[in-house]
């Protein structure tokens, strides 16, 4: 079952109104691209997403609303081409869920998962760029240990690079995991792999890059008095977000309306335990 990530909360802050034109700049399944769908009378919503896997699938989930909704493939880098093609000049609000898709996650053919035998690809366009097995086989350990480090916020990062190194050629997703288990050892809840191979996937796409110039562009493509809502899942993301947010609203650019990040519920939560560590952070521009 597919869960759009804080969806009460989400439409709260986007204050959606039935003329209006919105992005969801992550439409991944089409979760919150269908709340703000049904929600919508003679407005539109732009489903943006990277991976077109996802994307056909979110067009699938919201076929119902297909006269309300256009569908967009395009990174965070050319999100701006998204409006014009979708015959809108500015938008009323921008909404942009930062999580890996579920489907992204449970899919083994596409390299995300530690749980099940799969080809280490990891990418979320799987047209363009390196694979995770790129980066594990030909970079150097150091590079390895400093990325698995700086994205995954993993201590133990120099004795997995040096596992991985040593076990070269790393041929599938459970080799890697077991490398990874191996070098080091489960010590909390989390399986040992989590925090390599989410630091393996945000390097392949070039999330926090891509968060970068999200954060950079997505306000000057919403109107006065339109907001920009930020759903993001790691300690990385959310500083980001808070520092951008921070520094529009010093510069009279924007009004902060979360002075502390938004958290799921505990009913979400019970339900859906992938939400769990979700921060909301919204801003109107002014």
């Amino acid at each position: 079952m597919h869960f759009a990530v804080m969806a009460a909360e989400a439409m709260e802050y986007l204050a959606v109104r039935p003329e209006g034109v919105y992005l969801d700049a992550t439409a991944g399944l089409g979760g919150h691209t269908g709340e703000i769908a049904r929600r919508l009378t003679t407005g539109k919503v732009i489903a943006n997403d990277r991976d077109p896997e996802s994307l056909e699938m979110a067009r699938q989930n919201t076929a119902v609303w297909v006269d309300r909704i256009c569908y967009h493939q395009g990174t965070f880098t050319r999100i701006a081409e998204a409006l014009p093609a979708c015959g809108a000049e500015k938008v009323d609000g921008l909404l942009a869920d930062l999580g890996v898709s579920r489907y992204q996650l449970t899919e083994p053919a596409r390299g995300f998962t530690f749980l099940a035998e799969g080809p280490l690809d990891m990418r979320m366009d799987q047209t363009r760029g390196i694979t995770a097995a790129d980066l594990v086989n030909q970079y150097a350990e150091k590079a390895i240990s400093d990325l698995i480090y700086q994205l995954g916020e993993e201590r133990r990062a120099r004795k997995i690079a040096r596992a991985i190194v040593r076990a070269r050629p790393i041929r599938s997703t459970l080799h890697l995991a077991g490398v990874v288990a191996r070098a080091a050892p489960r010590t909390g809840r989390l399986h040992p792999a989590t925090r390599t191979f989410m630091a393996l996937r945000m390097y392949v796409n070039d999330e926090q890059g891509e968060l970068d110039r999200l954060l950079a562009a997505g306000p000057d493509l919403i109107v006065r008095g339109g907001r920009m809502v930020v759903i993001s899942f790691t300690s990385l993301e959310d500083r980001k977000v808070k520092t951008r947010f921070r520094s529009l609203a010093q510069e009279g650019r924007g009004t902060i309306l979360t002075k502390h990040p938004a958290t799921p519920t505990e009913q979400e939560t019970g339900m859906n335990p992938a939400s769990r560590s979700a921060k909301l952070r919204a801003l109107e521009m002014v």
